[in-house]
């Protein structure tokens, strides 16, 4: 009897969530087709980094003071902010010149998938910057990615290559990967600096696609190809591959790792290109020795450094997320978070 009791309560909660399941996506769908219709726009979110660095460093020196020393800090800091606007309200009146602007370093951050879909929201960072630039200042884009399609970084590194054009100095810091798609955009950068233990290089094209082709002839079943061209379709997933499709495909793969190479030696002509464009990657330290890189350092000590003499922005370009979305950035990051417990779960049982 218990057990009919549970089975069916059991049931009745499925049913529950179910309905609770398709409302939810039915009112996440219209409210997603509504802001699709009214048009999604993003906004330039700028963060002024030098400021945000001397308030923390500012909070961890008054961590150290007693309650009167930090009474007495804060007034000498007031006194001498009230110096600097009479000296400048003086120089005003006077109409003497007034010291200028410190060159701008604008930061930008670029972490790539493999359709390099953040292209579109630094098309608007690099458009902002090139209307307000001057010719003292520079970008450091810090750049974290794997690589992924062709076209899509193609497009990215050509909205690199638009700073270059204008004269605006590029440097491109790597903390941790910027390989294959990565390493073409950041080829283009007048100094790439990397992190001694970043990846870089994998300077070579891979393409790969499952053939279903005899399982489905084990069960009789036809797939038809229809094409208008010998080269229409090279390679299939269900259809029969012959021997002349993939050996125009490997012809394809061959053409983009050459166009590839070209596109590395032109941006660093002092580069062994044979040497290095044969797919593998490279530590930092083992890049700067290939030449793949100019320095090995971290991009905070980048920007430590910039600091010193000038002033040190942050752009970021943020697009309004429809409420699928966000939905599917939650789910990702919770399967990330799982994945990553399973996997460091079985790396302290391979310990012990």
């Amino acid at each position: 009897m218990w057990s009919d009791i549970l089975t069916g309560y059991g049931i009745f909660i499925l049913e529950i969530l179910t309905i609770l399941l398709v409302i939810t996506a039915i009112i996440a769908f219209i409210i997603s087709a509504r802001q699709h219709k009214a048009g999604l726009q993003g906004e330039l979110v700028i963060t002024d980094l030098s400021e945000h660095f001397e308030n923390t460093v500012k909070q961890l020196r008054h961590f150290h003071l007693s309650e009167d020393e930090l009474k007495q800090q804060e007034k000498a800091e007031k006194k001498e902010e009230k110096q600097k606007a009479k000296a400048l309200k003086a120089k005003l009146k006077k109409g003497e010149p007034i010291e200028t602007l410190k060159p701008c370093v604008y930061v930008l951050d670029f972490k790539g998938d493999i359709l390099a879909s953040q292209t579109t929201a630094l098309r608007e960072e690099i458009s902002a910057i090139l209307h307000v630039a001057k010719p003292e200042d520079e970008v450091l884009l810090r750049l974290e990615s794997p690589g992924g399609v062709v076209h899509g970084y193609g497009l990215a590194a050509s909205q690199l290559i638009r700073l270059k054009q204008k004269g605006i100095k590029l440097t491109v810091a790597v903390d941790k990967v910027a390989a294959s798609g990565g390493y073409m955009m950041a080829c283009v950068a007048d100094n790439i600096i990397a992190a001694p233990f970043a990846i870089l290089g994998s300077i070579g094209v891979v393409a790969q696609m499952p053939n279903i082709h005899r399982l489905l002839k084990k069960h009789d079943v036809d797939v038809d190809v229809m094409t208008a061209g010998e080269f229409k379709r090279t390679m299939t997933v269900l259809g029969e591959n012959t021997e002349k499709g993939k050996q125009k495909f490997q012809q394809e793969l061959e053409e983009t790792h050459q166009l590839f190479k070209q596109f590395v030696q032109q941006n660093r002509p002092h580069l062994d290109i044979d040497k290095v464009a044969t797919g593998e990657h490279w530590f930092g330290t083992q890049a700067l020795e290939l030449a793949l890189i100019d320095g090995v350092s971290t991009s905070d000590d980048l920007l430590l450094e910039a600091m010193k003499e000038k002033s040190v922005v942050g752009i970021t370009y943020k697009v309004k997320k429809t409420l699928l979305q966000k939905l599917g950035q939650q789910a990702e990051e919770r399967m990330d978070s799982l994945i990553q417990r399973y996997m460091h779960k079985n790396a302290q049982d391979f310990i012990h």
